[in-house]
């Protein structure tokens, strides 16, 4: 399955930061959804946002093998870091506004506040989570290092990438834990269904 990928974006993963930056923004904007997404998020005017994880990675995965730019995306994840108003209630208002902002996507939206990821993290998850401290500290946290990623429009109309792990992993289609905090069991299954969905990925652990 090897000879499905784009070796152009297989040498990104040894090039300079800059460069991979440069790729990643391109290969976001040749999908029309997620640029979309990516031009709308400054309007819902959240503290600290942005679009993360699965629909960053898997953009960069489909181009990778050649597929259709949506394939296997199941959401889009949002996430914001607001402290003031930590309520269930205020997200799921926000949740709301990003529900009718994105309607005319074909991706349903996620929007989580990582101020109270804490509260509700062990019942889903199964391990307590600190308090985070910040939308970035809590990029750092997700289950695999490719995608421990957001990006954001910066006000120069460039792409702001938070990657506390570097992109050298997004790019060469590897799937390694990150065990800052995500149990054994989360990356077993998220990494078992990407692998079906985009099998040259590399799975390591």
């Amino acid at each position: 399955m090897r000879n499905l990928i784009n070796f152009r974006l297989g040498d990104v993963a040894h090039a300079d930061l800059a460069t991979q930056v440069s790729a990643l923004t391109d290969v976001l904007y040749r999908s029309a959804t997620v640029a979309r997404m990516v031009e709308r998020l400054p309007a819902l005017a959240l503290p600290e946002p942005y679009l993360g994880a699965g629909v960053i990675a898997q953009t960069v995965w489909n181009a990778a093998h050649g597929f259709h730019p949506l394939h296997g995306i199941k959401d889009a994840d949002i996430v914001y870091f607001d402290s003031d108003d930590a309520s269930g209630a205020a997200e799921s208002r926000v949740q709301q506004q990003a529900v009718e902002a994105f309607a005319d996507l074909s991706i349903p939206i996620d929007v989580k506040n990582q101020a109270r990821v804490h509260e509700w993290y062990e019942q889903k998850f199964g391990v307590p989570s600190p308090p985070l401290r910040s939308s970035e500290h809590a990029i750092s946290t997700w289950p695999t290092t490719a995608t421990s990623i957001g990006v954001r429009l910066h006000h120069d109309r460039t792409l702001t990438v938070c990657a506390p792990y570097g992109l050298r992993d997004l790019f060469a289609l590897v799937v390694r834990p990150n065990k800052t905090l995500a149990p054994e069991s989360v990356f077993a299954e998220k990494a078992t269904r990407w692998k079906r969905e985009w099998p040259c990925l590399l799975v390591v652990s």
